[in-house]
C-alpha cells in the first residue's frame, strides 16, 4: 500500500513537472504568434485583448486524439445520435419555429429535415454549445503539431472577426475544436457563409434566425441538392475489388455511375434507376478502424449529397448519422 502511495505521488510529480515544461513553451508559442498576427493585420490591442488569458487546455489535446468517430463502430455511433429522442426533440423545435424554418427553407431551398438534423446532432438543438474558451481552445491546437497549420489559420480568421466588432470575444465559448453557435461554425465558416437574418446589424449564431440562415447559406453554396439521395445502406458481393472500398473520410476515390456499381450490389433493387447515371462511391467505415471489423460489412453506396456534408464535418460516421436523422424527420414532418 505504502508502495502505492510512493508511486501515485511521483505520477503526480511528473506529470506537474511536464505539464509546467508544456505551459513554459506554448507562452513562448504565444509570443511568437503574435508576430504572425501583427503581420496579419491584426492590431496589438486587439490580440493582447483577446489572446492574453488564452490558456493551454490539455483536455483539447486529448479530445483530439479520442474522438468517437475514429473508434465507436458505424451502428452505435448512428443509432446514439439518431433517437427517438432527438426526432420527438427536434419536431418541438420546429413546431416552435414554424415560420421561420419554413421561410428560411423557402429562400435557401435547403429542406428543413437536414436543417434539424444537423442541428440536432452538433448541439442537440442548441441545448449544448459547449463551454470550452474557443480562443485557448484554437490557440492550444495551434500551437500542437498535428493540425497546427489548419488551426493557426482558423484562430488569426477569428482575431480578425475580432478586429473588424463582427464578433465579441467574450462570447466565444464553444466547442473543444474551436466550433461556435447552434450549428457549431468553425471561424473560416462564419467568416464566409454567416449572415444577419433578422437585421438587426449584428450575427448572433446562437440565435435561431441568424444560426438557420447561416447554415442554409453556406449548404446552398458548398453544393447540396435538395431532394437527391444521400446514401443506401447495400449488400456488397465478395467479388467487388477491394480498390472500390473507401475506409477514410479524407477524399473518397473510385468513384463510378451507379450503373457501374449495381452489379456488386446484391440488394441493388431498393436503388431507383434514376440515379444510376448519378456518380456514387462505396464506402466501408468500419474496416481498419474498429478491431475485428468485416471487410465489406456494414457497407454504403455514397451519393454527391453525403460527399457535401463531408465538406461539413470530414467524417464517414457523422455524414451518415446526419443523413438518418434527416431520413427520420422527413417521415415525421
Amino acid at each position: 500500500m505504502k508502495l502505492i502511495k510512493i508511486i501515485l505521488i511521483l505520477s503526480l510529480f511528473f506529470h506537474s513537472n511536464i505539464l509546467a515544461d508544456i505551459n513554459l513553451e506554448f507562452e513562448k508559442w504565444k509570443k511568437n504568434f503574435k508576430k504572425i498576427a501583427l503581420e496579419n493585420n491584426i492590431s496589438e490591442s486587439t490580440f493582447d485583448l483577446a489572446m492574453s488569458n488564452t490558456k493551454f487546455l490539455p483536455d483539447v489535446i486529448k479530445y483530439d486524439r479520442y474522438q468517437p468517430e475514429f473508434y465507436e463502430d458505424t451502428k452505435t455511433y448512428i443509432s446514439k445520435r439518431t433517437s427517438d429522442q432527438k426526432v420527438k426533440k427536434g419536431k418541438k423545435l420546429y413546431i416552435d419555429n414554424l415560420s421561420l424554418i419554413n421561410s428560411v427553407e423557402n429562400e435557401f431551398d435547403i429542406e428543413k429535415e437536414l436543417l434539424l438534423s444537423l442541428m440536432g446532432i452538433e448541439t442537440n438543438f442548441g441545448t449544448y454549445v459547449g463551454k470550452m474558451d474557443i480562443l485557448s481552445s484554437l490557440a492550444t491546437l495551434s500551437f500542437d503539431k498535428r493540425r497546427s497549420e489548419f488551426f493557426t489559420e482558423e484562430l488569426l480568421i477569428l482575431l480578425n472577426l475580432i478586429e473588424k466588432n463582427q464578433i465579441n470575444y467574450k462570447t466565444l465559448y464553444g466547442s473543444w475544436a474551436g466550433a461556435f453557435g447552434y450549428f457549431q461554425f468553425m471561424p473560416s465558416t462564419m467568416k464566409n457563409y454567416a449572415t444577419d437574418y433578422d437585421g438587426n446589424g449584428s450575427i448572433n449564431l446562437k440565435s435561431n434566425p441568424d444560426a438557420y440562415a447561416s447554415a442554409s447559406n453556406y449548404l446552398k453554396k458548398i453544393g447540396w441538392k435538395s431532394n437527391q439521395p444521400c446514401f443506401y445502406r447495400i449488400d456488397l458481393d465478395n467479388e467487388i475489388p477491394k480498390k472500390y472500398l473507401n475506409i477514410s473520410a479524407k477524399k473518397l476515390h473510385d468513384k463510378k455511375q451507379l450503373k457501374f456499381f449495381r452489379k456488386y450490389i446484391e440488394n441493388n433493387s431498393i436503388i431507383s434507376n434514376n440515379y444510376d447515371e448519378l456518380e456514387v462511391a462505396i464506402i466501408t467505415p468500419d474496416k481498419d478502424i474498429i478491431p475485428d471489423a468485416e471487410t465489406l460489412n456494414p457497407a454504403y453506396v455514397v451519393f454527391n449529397n453525403y460527399e457535401i456534408i463531408l465538406q461539413w464535418n470530414r467524417s464517414l460516421r457523422f455524414a451518415l448519422a446526419v443523413c438518418t436523422l434527416k431520413d427520420k424527420f422527413k417521415n415525421e414532418l
